[in-house]
């Protein structure tokens, strides 16, 4: 995303909103709260306050620039919206989150909206379960080695 995507929105150009929108572009993880968000500013000498990231946030939300997420345990997550649709996977140990695309799903979805009559505008599948990656803390719990 770029300054032309803000905008595109209806937004004005400023740096508090390109200085957001860069972090949401190039940070790893992808879906990051807040006061993530505020984290990064602070360790590149961003002077941007706490409240500025959660109003430009809304506002980018409200534009159709962002995704908010509440992933069970988790605040709210944001990631930016490039049009993409895909589902969710949560690791339950570890917060991971990871994204996932599967046309088989999808399909499955429609047939059985059509199947109960309905139009279907939209969805959101999370998946929870517990991750294999050896630094999980769940992995150590007893009966998930």
């Amino acid at each position: 995303m770029e300054t032309n995507d803000l905008r595109k929105a209806g937004l004005k150009v400023t740096l508090p909103r390109i200085k957001i929108l860069e972090i949401l572009g190039t940070a790893t993880p992808r879906h990051m709260s807040a006061e993530d968000i505020y984290k990064h500013l602070l360790e590149s000498h961003e002077d941007i306050g706490l409240a500025t990231v959660y109003r430009v946030l809304t506002q980018f939300e409200a534009a159709g620039l962002v995704t908010r997420h509440h992933f069970e345990g988790t605040t709210a997550v944001f990631e930016l919206n490039e049009g993409q649709h895909h589902d969710h996977i949560v690791c339950l140990g570890c917060g991971r989150v990871e994204e996932f695309m599967d046309a088989g799903i999808e399909e499955r979805q429609r047939q059985v909206a059509a199947r109960l009559k309905y139009e279907l505008k939209d969805h959101s599948m999370i998946l929870y379960g517990y991750c294999s990656r050896p630094d999980c803390p769940a992995r150590n719990q007893k009966g998930r080695n």
